[in-house]
């Protein structure tokens, strides 16, 4: 009897011991599945913003490279003159950003000299005599200029008032420097801008396609001081639309 019991008892504890073991392995497997998904072995899990497991190992893209800042006096350091002149929305420009090749010589626009006379006629029959004293200018000249302004004033100073050579408006000649004959002495002064030939000339200067190029507060962004005497010919409606909008020509181009 005793014999019976034994066997039964030693017959459980080997059935346990095999159930155990079985358990055991198996729980081994699972957790080995795990780990190899945790490694990315042969598992295609994803994380939760839906990329794959491994894509944060991918090397980051370089930050580009700074763009060239102007220095104080508006210009890009070491700037290089251009082979051809610079059109936006079909209009040249020409200003410390965008210079001019050394080579280009249009002369005088016969357009913008057509308009100019025709307004400098409308400003006579209302009584005022005014005159266009500078058009024109070609890169040679416009060195001699600058650099005279330099030895007077200093290059700060002559930046402020005279282009260096390549960045001036009046070598694409759609630019005139406008005076009152009889009153030289406020040629180049803001004070021209004060009087009633000035306002007149302000005023009706869109009617024939012409801007005051450099306009009052306006030095952050065309990079020159006020001239009440500088007119640009830019065409009718596009003159009206800048007025209108009482913008300068960068910012009508967008390059302010």
């Amino acid at each position: 009897m005793k014999n019976s019991r034994t066997k039964i008892i030693i017959g459980a504890i080997i059935s346990a011991a095999l159930i155990i073991s079985i358990f055991v392995v198996a729980n081994y497997k699972n957790n080995q599945v795990g780990v190899n998904s945790d490694n990315g072995e042969n598992s295609t899990v994803q994380n939760s913003n839906n990329k794959p497991a491994d894509e944060g190992s991918k090397t980051p893209e370089l930050p580009k490279e700074p763009e060239v800042k102007p220095d104080k006096n508006g210009y890009i350091p070491n700037q290089t003159l251009p082979t051809e002149p610079t059109y936006i929305k079909e209009i040249l420009i020409a200003n410390k950003r965008y210079p001019l090749p050394s080579t280009f010589a249009p002369e005088e626009d016969k357009t913008a000299r057509a308009a100019l006379d025709t307004m400098l006629a409308a400003a006579k029959q209302q009584g005022f005599d005014l005159v266009a004293f500078s058009g024109y200018r070609s890169f040679e000249y416009q060195t001699t200029l600058y650099n005279n302004y330099v030895k007077r004033d200093g290059v700060d100073a002559a930046d402020r008032y005279s282009a260096r050579p390549g960045y001036s408006e009046h070598q694409t000649g759609l630019a005139f420097d406008i005076g009152e004959k009889g009153k030289e002495d406020l040629w180049l002064t803001e004070e021209f801008g004060e009087t009633a030939a000035g306002q007149w000339l302000f005023t009706h200067a869109d009617e024939y396609g012409f801007i005051l190029r450099f306009p009052q507060n306006k030095e952050h962004i065309t990079g020159y001081m006020y001239e009440s005497w500088h007119y640009r010919y830019v065409g009718t409606e596009i003159a009206k639309e800048i007025k209108k909008q009482d913008i300068t020509l960068e910012e009508y181009l967008g390059v302010n």
